[in-house]
């Protein structure tokens, strides 16, 4: 491999978005969710070579609420018209989780896992780094679990960014370079949500 530039236009970059984490993340800190992912990923890799962009999550359930998974469903697809993404999707797993009741008793309440998604991001930086198809990766995420990868494909020779909303400090670390996804970054790419574009539409009608 050649020597390149870090802030050069031959400094091949893949980006890894660890969806449902991002999603979370901006839900928390921002309020809204909505991206425009094109633009955030050209903030993201600043005038250098895009490779591809993946983005991973798990589709919700359908039996269980039809209305946030055709909105999901619409979500995912909309990211078609972003150039050079991939989406890659695990599954929601159901499991009951005990909780304690004021009274001393205690109920069985279901909630979901994400499995196969971590798997996922962790095979394919290691596999695109092994196989030299990227200078530098940005993971967006603020996932702990993801910093023995990022000094794992270091160790490849690649260089390893990390962006979230303030996650793991561990993982931020780990990185050769801390991307903070704040309100600057985020100005004029994120879109009015759904609630926000209706009460929008009612006050100019």
């Amino acid at each position: 491999m050649g020597l390149f530039s870090r802030d050069g236009s031959d400094e091949r970059v893949m980006i890894f978005i660890d969806g449902n984490n991002l999603y979370h993340s901006l839900k928390h800190v921002m309020g809204r969710t909505n991206l425009d992912f094109q633009e955030f990923s050209n903030r993201l890799v600043k005038g250098r070579h895009l490779m591809r962009v993946y983005y991973y999550n798990a589709p919700l359930n359908r039996d269980d609420d039809e209305e946030k998974y055709r909105m999901q469903q619409s979500f995912f697809d909309s990211l078609d018209t972003v150039p050079y993404l991939t989406k890659k999707f695990g599954r929601l797993e159901k499991r009951l989780v005990r909780q304690n009741l004021p009274d001393g008793t205690f109920v069985s309440v279901p909630t979901y896992v994400e499995k196969g998604v971590d798997t996922f991001i962790v095979i394919d930086m290691l596999s695109h780094a092994y196989k030299d198809n990227f200078d530098t990766a940005i993971l967006v995420s603020g996932d702990e679990d993801f910093a023995v990868m990022v000094e794992n494909v270091k160790d490849l020779g690649k260089h390893v960014e990390v962006a979230n909303l303030g996650g793991s400090y561990v993982l931020r670390q780990a990185a050769d370079k801390y991307i903070l996804i704040d309100r600057d970054f985020l100005d004029g790419i994120q879109q009015p949500d759904r609630n926000e574009r209706q009460e929008r539409n009612a006050a100019n009608q």
